[in-house]
C-alpha cells in the first residue's frame, strides 16, 4: 500500500523529449521563470541543455523540484526550483471547488489542469525561485536552472499531479480526498433519494438462522454409462476412451470418496486402462488401445495382458503380487502348506512368498492375500486367474 508520506516524492529517470512545453499550463510554468529573467541568452541556453539531455534525474517533493545538470565541467550541477505550498486552509478551499465542480473533476482525472484553477495552482509572479550550484553569480536565472525549468514543463505536459504535488499534496491523498469530498456533495444534492442497494441490519445479518435439511443424495448408479459418439473428432477412438475413463473415475469417486489413479505410476495407469478390456475376444479398439499402451511404457503386449489380468483381479495389490517378489514373515505363510496338504490338494514348494505345485501357484501379497496363478503353457508362463483370498485353500480353488 503507498502510504501518503510515499506519495509525495517521486523521482522521473526520463523525462518526455523535446524542450518546448505543449499543454497551456506547461507553457504558463515556463513563462513564469521566464519573466523572472529578461537574459534571453541564458534561456537559450538553458533551452538547448534540456533539449540535448544535459538534465539527469528529476525529484519532486512539496515546494521543491531537484536534479542534477550537467555543464561544461565534468561535475553535473545541483540545481533546484522551490514553490511556495499552501496552507490547509488553501487546500480545503481548492478541493471544495473542485469537487463541487464535475467539469473541473473531469478534466483533473483525465490529467489535464482544470481552467478554473489555473489562477490558483500556477506559479504566480515572483514564486518560482531557481537555486543551483554553479559559479554564474548573475541575475538568475543560470542557464541549468533554465534548463530544469523547461524539462519539468515536460513533466507538467503528462503529468499536472506533479504541479500539484509541488504545492504539497500526492496524487493518491488528492484523489482519495476528492472522492469523499465529491459523494458528500451528491449527498446533499439529493438528501431524499433511496439509497442503490437494499440495507440489512447487522443484527439481522448475524442472527443464528434454522436451515432446512438438505435433500438425500441420489443413489449412485449401478455402473458409469456409455460415452455419446464423436463422429467428427481427430481421434474418436481415443476421444471415447478419455470419456469411458472419466465416467468410470466420476462413478469411483461418487461411491467410494477415492480418486481410483491417485499415486499411480505411468505403468500401473496403463494397466489399469487395459484391465477394462478383457483380452478374450480383444476388438479391433481395444488391440489398438493394448498396442499403444504397450509403447508408451515400453513393454510388450503380452506383459501388459498379463498385468491387466491381475489388475482385474484385485487392483494395485494384485499387481504387486505379480512383479514384486518378497520374503513374508513366519506365520500365515508357513501355515499355507499344512492347511493345503490337509485339504488334498498336494505339497506345494516354497519360494520366497510363492507356493508352487505342477501348473498352479499361490502367491502371498504384502496386504495378506492368497492369488492364484496358472502355468498355461508348461514353460513357467504364470497367469493370475480366479479371486484372492485370505484362505490359500479358498484362493486356490476359487
Amino acid at each position: 500500500m503507498i502510504t501518503a508520506r510515499d506519495d509525495r516524492r517521486r523521482t522521473f529517470e526520463t523525462v518526455p523529449a523535446g524542450a518546448e512545453a505543449v499543454s497551456w499550463w506547461g507553457r504558463a510554468w515556463v513563462s513564469a521563470l521566464e519573466e523572472v529573467s529578461r537574459d534571453t541568452a541564458r534561456l537559450g541556453r538553458g533551452r538547448t541543455y534540456a533539449e540535448e539531455g544535459h538534465v539527469d534525474a528529476v525529484t519532486v517533493t512539496p515546494g521543491r523540484i531537484v536534479a542534477y545538470v550537467r555543464g561544461s565541467r565534468p561535475r553535473p550541477y545541483r540545481t533546484e526550483l522551490t514553490l511556495p505550498t499552501f496552507a490547509d486552509p488553501e487546500w480545503n478551499d481548492l478541493l471544495e471547488s473542485v469537487a463541487a465542480d464535475p467539469a473541473a473533476l473531469a478534466s483533473l482525472l483525465e490529467r489535464e489542469v482544470p481552467q478554473s484553477l489555473a489562477g490558483a495552482v500556477l506559479p504566480g509572479a515572483g514564486e518560482l525561485v531557481p537555486h543551483c550550484s554553479c559559479p554564474d553569480f548573475g541575475r538568475p536565472p543560470c542557464k541549468h536552472a533554465a534548463a530544469l525549468c523547461y524539462r519539468a514543463a515536460r513533466l507538467l505536459d503528462e503529468d499536472p499531479f506533479v504541479l500539484l504535488l509541488l504545492r504539497g499534496r500526492g496524487e493518491r491523498e488528492l484523489l482519495d480526498e476528492l472522492t469523499r469530498r465529491n459523494a458528500a456533495h451528491a449527498a446533499r444534492e439529493q438528501p431524499d433519494a433511496a439509497p442503490g442497494l437494499p440495507g440489512v441490519p447487522a443484527r439481522a445479518a448475524l442472527a443464528r438462522t434454522r436451515l432446512p435439511l438438505l435433500p438425500a443424495p441420489l443413489p449412485a448408479p449401478a455402473a458409469a454409462g456409455l460415452p455419446p459418439a464423436y463422429p467428427a473428432a481427430p481421434d474418436p477412438l481415443a476421444l471415447d476412451q478419455l470419456a469411458s475413463d472419466a465416467a468410470a473415475r466420476a462413478l469411483a469417486l461418487l461411491t467410494t470418496g477415492e480418486d481410483p489413479i491417485a499415486g499411480l505410476t505411468l505403468w500401473q495407469d496403463a494397466v489399469r486402462l487395459a484391465s477394462a478390456h478383457p483380452t478374450a475376444g480383444l476388438t479391433g479398439a481395444a488391440r489398438t488401445l493394448y498396442r499403444d499402451l504397450a509403447r508408451a511404457t515400453g513393454r510388450s503386449t503380452t506383459d501388459l495382458a498379463r498385468a491387466a489380468a491381475a489388475w482385474r483381479q484385485g487392483g494395485r495389490a494384485a499387481l504387486a503380487a505379480l512383479e514384486e517378489p518378497w520374503d513374508p514373515p513366519a506365520g500365515p505363510f508357513d501355515r499355507a502348506r499344512p492347511a493345503l496338504l490337509a485339504a488334498g490338494q498336494g505339497s506345494f514348494r516354497p519360494d520366497r512368498n510363492r507356493l508352487t505345485i505342477h501348473a498352479r501357484q499361490l502367491r502371498l501379497g504384502r496386504e495378506g492375500l492368497w492369488y492364484c496363478y496358472a502355468d498355461r503353457l508348461g514353460d513357467q508362463d504364470w497367469w493370475p486367474i480366479g479371486r484372492p483370498s485370505t484362505d490359500p485353500v479358498s484362493a486356490l480353488l476359487g
